[in-house]
């Protein structure tokens, strides 16, 4: 194997799939895309609702935990991220949510001159394989196929229902011109299977001659002349980067290797004796989620919670998928969404809801005994931000997360406000007539009770799998990177991953990673054909 590159990619998740396959794509260039899991060959990957198996197993997931955190009063959470080919495009729950246009404006205003919604939403349209109506705002013929889901739950169709007569307006597409109002989610899925960055953009990609794909390959460190990255130390060796390096291993591990590689603030590095480079005391902080509250309701009607309940029903289930690549073996983490307002939002939806026709205390514990639906709801742009911390100078040595949930008073309420607007809805009919008790919070809406509807949510919130920000995109004290992504007083480095969102998006938070993606190797290419 040669050990010169002319780019070298690290981490073939969301983003990093995707530039591997451009930067390779005219044949002129040597690429290299390193991943520190393995290939995606574990069957339950490329079932849609294999996230089950997936999440929390080291087989697929880096199995983060967050440190005990204020706002879950005192609770530390699993943090699951993708280390496989696909990273967490391979893992997760196969949601398509672009978010909000004034998201990317939002970029922009920051002084990030060519990420506003106009430019950046060509790259989500060369992304797509979109399966839906043609339109002028969706992409046809990309290689990520994104379809409309393919199950139906009556318990989900009467809460879609029941939140247009609460005065929520259906949206059949909220990744088209507006984002707001309740309706299916779409998903990152082909003919019944994930369709993830790994199947969509390195298998069509994987016999060019100029691609070299290496797994169970976790780079140490960065090597440096002066302050010009060169390439990369793997415990194999090194390899030499003749233009770039870009980090692409996610909003945790592209901070970390950055910080192990002398990148940082100085009281992150000092105390694990790691040489200074450059110091840039954003790298590590900044760090956002989306925290979901989960309420659960009992119903009347079925739901997945009893249809799996026997191993003659999980036979069943599993021959339909066989057959045909149909039933509930074809679910993503949620069906139903909505994307409201609250009264503290009265311009942009503010809360998003992920409707799902099973419950469970916890997956690992697997779903209740009794049928019920999760009316999962959470803050779309929180306030408050974390940090990661460094406990040695070792990539291997997992970093220490401080999400620092519901640290703000707005977050606080709208949290709340959203977890009362479920209950409410859960009041209209035709969704009242199949509840046959609020299973949790349990707890009545009224003033005088939201206080313990809050701390409710502290005892059982937990991630939703949207870590951002680490590496924020600005021009600021705190920024790590420029509007290129280049890392700033860096030479040959770049980031393109969930890291460098200054402002994490409203909602699910792949498919504008995938963006990042195809936006950063057009940059890299369009650089180097201006030279």
């Amino acid at each position: 194997m040669s050990k010169q590159f002319d780019y070298i990619v690290v981490g073939a998740g969301s983003a990093g799939c995707v530039l591997a396959n451009r930067l390779s794509e005219c044949g002129r260039y040597q690429v290299a895309l390193l991943e520190a899991g393995g290939r995606d060959w574990y069957p339950w990957i490329h079932v849609p609702v294999g996230y089950f198996k997936t999440m929390g197993n080291p087989l697929t997931d880096w199995c983060y935990k967050s440190k005990p955190c204020a706002g879950l009063n005192g609770r530390s959470i699993p943090w699951p991220r993708g280390k496989v080919l696909g990273g967490s495009s391979s893992i997760n729950g196969l949601l398509y949510v672009r978010g909000q246009a004034q998201d990317f404006d939002d970029w922009a205003n920051l002084g990030n001159e060519g990420w506003q919604w106009d430019q950046v939403l060509p790259y989500f349209k060369r992304s797509e394989d979109w399966q839906g109506a043609a339109n002028d705002l969706r992409g046809q013929g990309g290689q990520l196929t994104v379809s409309e889901t393919r199950l139906s739950r009556p318990v989900v169709d009467a809460w879609l229902e029941a939140a247009q007569n609460f005065g929520y307006p259906a949206n059949k597409d909220y990744n088209g011109e507006d984002q707001e109002g309740v309706g299916l989610f779409q998903l990152t899925a082909k003919k019944g299977r994930r369709c993830s960055t790994a199947v969509a953009y390195l298998n069509p990609a994987r016999s060019r001659a100029n691609l070299t794909i290496l797994t169970g390959s976790c780079v140490e460190k960065l090597l440096f002349e002066g302050n010009r990255v060169t390439g990369v130390r793997l415990a194999s060796g090194d390899l030499k980067a003749n233009k770039e390096v870009i980090l692409s291993a996610g909003a945790i591990g592209s901070p970390q290797l950055l910080m192990v590689s002398g990148i940082g603030a100085a009281e992150q590095l000092t105390p694990h004796k790691i040489k200074m480079v450059k110091e840039l005391p954003g790298v590590g902080q900044n760090l956002q989620d989306h925290l979901q509250a989960r309420p659960v309701f009992k119903c009347a009607s079925s739901t997945i919670n009893t249809e799996i309940n026997s191993w003659f029903k999980q036979g069943l289930i599993g021959l339909e998928y066989l057959l045909k690549r149909t039933g509930p073996m074809t679910m993503a983490a949620s069906l139903g969404t909505g994307f409201v307002k609250t009264h503290l939002s009265p311009d942009r939806p503010d809360i998003q809801f992920h409707i799902q026709p099973f419950s469970a205390d916890s997956p690992a514990e697997g779903p209740h005994k009794f049928n019920a639906f999760t009316a999962s709801v959470l803050q779309m742009r929180p306030e408050s931000t974390g940090h990661l911390s460094l406990v040695s100078n070792r990539f291997a040595d997992h970093p220490d997360i401080h999400p620092n949930y519901l640290a703000t008073e707005l977050d606080q309420q709208t949290l709340l406000a959203g977890i009362k607007i479920t209950q409410l809805i859960a009041q209209q009919e035709p969704l009242k007539s199949l509840i046959t008790e609020e299973y949790s919070p349990g707890i009545s809406v009224g003033a005088s009770v939201d206080a313990d509807i809050l701390n409710w949510a502290r005892d059982t919130a937990s991630t939703i799998y949207h870590p951002t920000g680490t590496c924020k995109m600005g021009h600021d004290d705190m920024a790590v990177v420029n509007a290129q992504l280049k890392v700033h007083g860096i030479e040959g480095l770049r980031v393109a991953d969930a890291s460098i969102m200054p402002i994490i998006t409203s909602g699910n938070t792949n498919a504008p990673v995938i963006m990042i993606g195809e936006k950063a190797a057009a940059m890299i290419l369009q650089e180097i054909a201006n030279v």
